[in-house]
């Protein structure tokens, strides 16, 4: 005997529903500031696309994409700030918010006591914070649209690309929250999502990079999330959306299978 309980063994019977109330729970559990803290987060990269977007595109003017396509400097960057707007929204719920139910609020520790298991935890948080995730990338779409840097129907095709980069963000943040120790742990993490957003061709095309930081860019989730809207919003063809599809759908299993597991073992030992 080490010591430990054995986590339960995963029932998929009633899983849904039980992910739903933990969800459910964090809906109830709402206050009017929390509107505020939504404003915010949306408010962000709709400034940078105004700052840099068009105020630095006066200056750049057009660009050409790989497959020779010419688009607006705004147009370029838009999708990459859509992209990085998902992924805030996702990974604020799931690595602050679920490191302080986690750690310091104990919330999960009376959870458990009831036939929720790890998993259902962890799929009830990241639904969660696909609600968030999802707000935001609507409303930034709408932005796009009314400032004329896509379509209609490009922008409806590139909603499920955004909900599927906020929940391949939301997963990873939830997997890397259980290895946290204290609050001081964020500032790496803070310092890993910056460094994300400023090298994922999000301003500057993965070309302008030399080859061998072009090949490390090209690998970060946020690089093939960035990819894949973009080709949607600015009507770019290519089978490489495949690839952008699958990292995603990849990253977002490990990460929940991850959190799991992680946070089973937390929370039964």
């Amino acid at each position: 005997m080490v010591g430990l309980v054995l986590p339960r063994l995963v029932s998929f019977e009633g899983a849904p529903r039980r992910s739903a109330s933990v969800a459910e729970r964090n809906l109830t559990s709402l206050r009017s500031a929390y509107w505020l803290v939504l404003i915010s987060g949306f408010l962000e990269p709709v400034l940078y696309l105004f700052s840099i977007g068009i105020g630095v595109g006066a200056l750049v003017g057009d660009l050409t994409l790989p497959g020779g396509r010419v688009v607006s400097y705004a147009a370029f960057v838009a999708p990459a700030m859509l992209a990085s707007s998902a992924m805030t929204g996702a990974l604020a719920e799931t690595t602050f918010n679920f490191f302080g139910k986690m750690k310091f609020m104990k919330l999960y520790d009376g959870i458990i006591a009831t036939p929720v298991q790890p998993f259902e935890i962890a799929l009830g948080e990241l639904g969660w914070a696909m609600i968030r995730g999802t707000l935001y990338s609507a409303a930034f779409l709408v932005v796009m649209v009314a400032m004329d840097l896509t379509t209609v129907g490009r922008a409806v095709t590139a909603f499920p690309a955004a909900v599927l980069v906020g929940f391949a963000f939301g997963a990873l943040g939830m997997a890397v929250a259980t290895f946290m120790r204290s609050w001081q742990d964020f500032d790496l993490m803070g310092s890993a999502q910056f460094t994300l957003f400023l090298f994922s061709g999000t301003f500057v095309p993965a070309e302008a990079y030399p080859a061998v930081l072009r090949w490390v860019v090209e690998l970060s989730p946020l690089y093939r999330s960035v990819h894949l809207i973009r080709g949607i919003s600015v009507g770019a063809a290519g089978w490489s959306w495949l690839l952008d599809v699958a990292y995603l759908l990849v990253l977002t299993a490990v990460g929940l299978l991850v959190a799991s597991r992680r946070m089973g073992w937390l929370l039964y030992k």
